[in-house]
């Protein structure tokens, strides 16, 4: 599968912090990394029927719940914003099945519907970039000196990984013609 020619240019990658796994988790943390490398982050304060905690998940993003409720924006006010920086824009997520189901809950709690729209970031791999993907990931992380496993972070992360791999895959391409 060869990546979309319109996709040359430089996504926008989101990523979404979680409570947990599964049905009754919900968006705790939304951030993105638009194609200019400004980045967008924000707690997203829990609703009153989402209760569900995962200590394991809280283990790899290391926000506790009471900081998330004590410093979270309302869901609208999230789900607003995300829609004005995002409004027409075709974004990309690593986990893609999650991400969309965390966000249907964010902006279902909102009642508002997504100015754009969520793509699998696969999409945008050939076959040897995605073969490539996590041996480039984590050379891109230990450059970097990624810190925390936080929503910008991880879309940042997820952004230098994919122009990595198109520029080693660009000049592969040079060198062999």
């Amino acid at each position: 599968m060869r990546p979309d020619p319109t996709a040359a240019t430089v996504p926008t990658i989101l990523d979404v912090e979680a409570s947990g796994f599964g049905r009754k988790s919900y968006p705790i943390e939304v951030g993105f990394v638009l194609p200019d490398g400004r980045a967008y982050c924000t707690l997203i304060r829990p609703e009153p029927d989402w209760t569900h905690w995962d200590a394991q998940a809280e283990a790899t993003h290391h926000i506790p719940r009471a900081i998330v409720v004590e410093r979270g924006l309302p869901v609208h006010d999230v789900a607003l914003s995300i829609n004005q920086q995002l409004a027409g824009l075709t974004v990309y997520s690593d986990g893609w099945a999650n991400d969309y189901s965390w966000l249907g809950a964010l902006f279902d709690a909102a009642d508002m519907t997504p100015s754009f729209r969520l793509e699998n970031l696969r999409a945008l791999l050939s076959e040897v970039e995605a073969d490539q993907w996590h041996t480039v990931k984590a050379q891109v992380a230990q450059e970097n000196a990624t810190q925390r496993h936080r929503a910008s972070a991880d879309a940042k992360l997820l952004q230098l990984t994919l122009l990595r791999l198109r520029e080693t895959h660009a000049t592969d391409s040079a060198t062999s013609s």
